[in-house]
This record gives structure tokens, sequence and C-alpha cells, in this order.
């Protein structure tokens, strides 16, 4: 089935792909870098056309970056909370008010459409304005019960770790560049920020309005590099060190941090899984099904890359759904409108397209879509539905992160849930039901970080107070919520000992003091005491 395109590049003369020389020398000065530093070319992945030459910090760089942080750090630590909540609070505005601005860059960089940018404007002034009014009540210090009543009082308190590592990936550039670092800063700490090359634009604009809305510059820093050079020198220097990207690369950063003892924290792969139950609304589960497949062209650590419907409307949901996403359209235009955009580069194209043929050649057949569309740019891939899939092909098993999806029939709640859970993955799923508490107890059995029931990702994504994050090979750690900021902490039990000491007192012989103690704790499980 063909697919609508929207800015073809033959007769768009109106749509521009390229960015403000001034603005790129602008933020090339926010980069820690020697004076005659290497520079990288950036290329839009919507055309391939030159982007923006930035340059490229050496492993020094970052040592420099580290230490000027680290110096930053404690002054900024000592920053009352109430100037730290007004900062993030005009920095939630700003995002806003320059939005379109920033929604430029993340398509030209990223290749998404831009409603699916937008996502990532409204993540950040969400996780901005979350952190701004609930980090004082997540880090205030809280009495806890001590040994004895009364006589024993104990508090925790949470102290900024020193100089946080932020090492983020391609797919959200905004999102995943910023809102790490949002509670990581609200929490005392300074930054040191390793935006992937290809996402380097967002990031330095992003962090230039935080400057804008009072952050000293210090406290942030970025550097720009590969992985293995810039990215694992931000790992082996900072004192936490937070990683999203590839579950292999996520085992490389934990190795490296084991042997300093230091403290981490990785959003990995996902093979996401949604279900649609018997008695769903086959209108909204097909809707939400087409945003979960192909919003930013599945490259989406959270994007559903299985489907399991139910035999008992199997093929009605098929036939609606194929349809739906055989009307989508595909296109590069600087404006709303477009359903999907492009892959980023040609390495994404290869492993889609290797996805897709394997799976073909082993007697999948494709229902929609399975093809490159090099008419409307480079690296777009037509978004692709498929039935028949195995376990003999790559496609079940291994995360594709593209615009594929494959449909299987199970037959209970039962069949689902253990489908669901046949990975290594952990990340996401969601659950289609007209019944939310059936939807809630299917959810719960569901191995995966988050798990939303009659949406596909974006509700759970979205509720910040919540926390996000994989289990098994899916990652380590959370971000969002208490957790995504304490995780930035060192907790400190501080506790006063009132009265008596922790021993024989007065003349007290050990053995009476063992009878005494004996007496007390049984009292104490008496009357309920934890």
């Amino acid at each position: 089935m063909a697919h609508d395109v929207v800015a073809d590049p033959e007769t768009d003369p109106t749509a521009t792909y390229a960015v403000d020389p001034a603005l790129v020398r602008r933020l090339a000065r926010r980069v820690v870098s020697a004076p005659r530093a290497e520079h990288h070319v950036s290329h839009t992945p919507l055309t391939g056309a030159p982007l923006a030459s930035l340059p490229v910090s050496t492993r020094e760089d970052v040592a420099v970056a580290v230490d000027s942080a680290r110096a930053a750090q404690r002054a900024w630590a000592r920053t009352p909370m109430e100037l730290r909540e007004r900062i993030f609070l005009r920095y939630h505005d700003l995002v806003l008010e320059r939005q379109v601005e920033l929604l430029d860059i993340v398509q030209l960089e990223s290749g998404k459409t831009r409603r699916q940018a937008f996502e990532e404007v409204a993540d950040v002034a969400i996780v901005a304005r979350h952190y701004a009014r609930a980090a004082a009540a997540y880090l205030r210090p809280r009495r806890r019960a001590g040994l004895f009543p009364v006589l024993t009082q104990s508090t925790v308190h949470h102290h900024p770790r020193g100089v946080v590592g932020i090492v983020s990936p391609w797919n959200y550039p905004l999102s995943l560049a910023i809102t790490d670092a949002i509670p990581a800063l609200m929490a005392g700490n300074a930054v040191v920020l390793r935006p992937d090359l290809q996402a380097s634009l967002t990031a330095l604009q992003a962090v230039q309005l935080l400057t804008e809305a009072g952050l000293p510059e210090s406290v942030l820093q970025v550097v720009l590099g590969d992985g293995p050079t810039v990215g694992q020198a931000v790992v082996d220097l900072s004192d936490y060190v937070c990683y999203t990207g590839s579950t292999d690369t996520g085992r490389r950063v934990a190795g490296s941090v084991a042997g300093r003892l230091v403290g981490y924290s990785l959003e990995l792969g996902g093979k996401n899984s949604m279900y649609v139950a018997d008695d769903a609304d086959l209108g909204k589960a097909v809707e939400g099904a087409v945003r979960a497949c192909f919003s930013s062209a599945g490259q989406l650590c959270i994007s559903i890359e299985r489907l399991l419907v139910h035999g008992a409307v199997a093929d009605e949901f098929t036939r609606r759904f194929v349809a739906a996403v055989g009307q989508m359209s595909l296109g590069r235009e600087l404006a709303y409108g477009t359903d999907m955009g492009s892959l980023v580069s040609a390495q994404q194209l290869e492993r889609v397209s290797a996805h897709v043929e394997d799976a073909r050649a082993k007697g999948a057949r494709v229902l929609t879509g399975g093809r490159a569309r090099p008419d409307v740019g480079p690296y777009f891939y037509e978004p692709t539905v498929l039935d028949g899939v195995t376990a003999a092909m790559a496609l079940r098993d291994e995360e594709t992160f593209g615009p594929v999806v494959a449909i299987y029939r199970v037959h209970s709640d039962e069949e689902a849930i253990r489908f669901a859970n046949d990975t290594d993955y952990g990340l996401n799923a969601a659950v289609y039901t007209r019944d939310v508490g059936r939807g809630r107890r299917i959810a719960t059995a569901i191995h995966a970080g988050t798990v939303n029931v009659n949406e596909g990702y974006a509700a759970a994504w979205g509720s910040v107070a919540s926390p996000m994050g994989g289990m098994k090979q899916s990652g380590v750690g959370r971000r969002h919520g208490s957790e995504g900021i304490l995780k930035y902490t060192e907790s400190q039990n501080v506790t006063a000992q009132y009265l008596l000491p922790i021993a024989p007192v007065a003349g007290m012989g050990e053995e009476t003091y063992a009878r005494v103690m004996t007496a007390a704790l049984r009292v104490l499980k008496a009357v309920g005491r934890a």
C-alpha cells in the first residue's frame, strides 16, 4: 500500500533543512574543547545534507570539564533550594516559549516529525516543573524510628554525589540530554553531559536555555565526541554515571564503574509488547498501536514491537490496523501534519531492512510496508506490519528499533503474559481492555518497568512522579519520581542517643544487661514496633 508523502523534496521549495550558522557558532562555544580542536560535521537524516560543524573534545578536555564542574558544585550545593526552584520554573517557561527553534533542531537532528518532536518539548517542561516543585520534599531530612523510642532519634539526610556524568543517545536528543540532568542539578550536583554527536545541537541549545534561566554555566559542562573515547572518559571520571543506550554498551559501562565502586543507572533496550484483549475497544486499540509502534519511526526504547492480539478479535483488529498503517503519511517537513519521519542513519536503515528481509525469507508475511523510500529521503522506511514471525527470525527477539511490528495471536490473558515475558528485556508494555481492573491485573504480571493500560507508552512516561526504568536486560535504576532524584544522592544516617548509652550502665553486669535488653526487645515486638 502506498504511503502519502508530505514535503516532497521535488515540489516543496519552502522547506529548509539548515541551522543558522550564527547559532551554531554560539552553541559551539559551550563545548569544552581545545582552541584548535578537530571538528565533526553532522548531517540531517531528512536529506543527508551537512547540518553543523562542532568541535570535538578529547579525554583531556573531559578531565578539564569534570574538574571545573567539581569546583562549581561546591557553591551550587550551598545554593538555597528556593533559588534552584525558580531557575527550573523559568526553564519550564523558556522551553515552551522557545519551542519553535527547539522543534526545528530536534527534527533536523533526529528526522522525526514535528508532533513527535513536541513530545520532547512537553517532556522537558513536565520534568522541570515536577522537580522544581517536588525536589525539596524528596530531599528533606526525614526522621526514622530509632533503636529505642524517644531515647534514640534517627534522621536520614541526602547529600549530592558531586559530579554526575550523563551519556545520552541520539533518538530523543532533547529529552534524554536534559531530563536526567534536571534532577541531578536540583539535588545539588554538577553535571558533565556527553550527548551523542548526532544530537549535539539540540543538547547545546537546551543547555543554553538553562543558562538563560539562571543556571551558573560552570555547573553544567558539555563535551562532545565518540563513545569509546569521550563517553568512556565521562564514565571513568564522574562520581555517578547515568547512561541511556544499548544493552551491550550498558554492560560495558557497568563493568567500567564497578572497579571504582561508583553508582550508576542504565536505561537500555527493549522488546516491548502490547496485548489487545478480547474485550478491547478496537478503534482505540488501533489508534494507540499506531502511535506506540511508529512514533519517532520506532526509534524509541519504549516503542511497541510485538502486538499480541486475542484470537477472538485478531482478524478484525489486524484488518483495521493494517489499513490505518497503510494510510500513514511520510515526510520531512518542519511543520505539523506528517505521521512518520525518517530513520536516523544508514546503520539504522540497514538494521531495519535486515530484520524485515530475514523474516520475509523465512516465511513471514509483510501485510503493509516493508520497503525503503529513498524518494522521500535517504533513510526513510515505510511503517511495516508482519504476520507469521517465528523464533527462527531475528525480528521475534532482537530489538529492531525501527518502524516494524509483528502481530501474534494469543488465546488467553495467561498466554499473552507468557509471551510478553518471553524476552530478555523488560522495559515497557501495554494492555488494551475495557475492564481497567483486568488490565491492571495483567499489567502487574508482566515483567516490565512500566506498563500502560489503554495507552501505548505516553501515560507511564508522562507520569513523572512515578518511576520509569527497565527490568532484566533493560537496565538498572530508575528515572522520574523520588527514585529519579535520590539516586543522585548519598543517604546519610545521623542518629543521636539521649540519656542512656547502648551499653550496661551504673555498674550493671553484662548478663543483667542482656536480660534487660531481651525484655525490652520482647516489649517492642509486642507493641508492634517495626
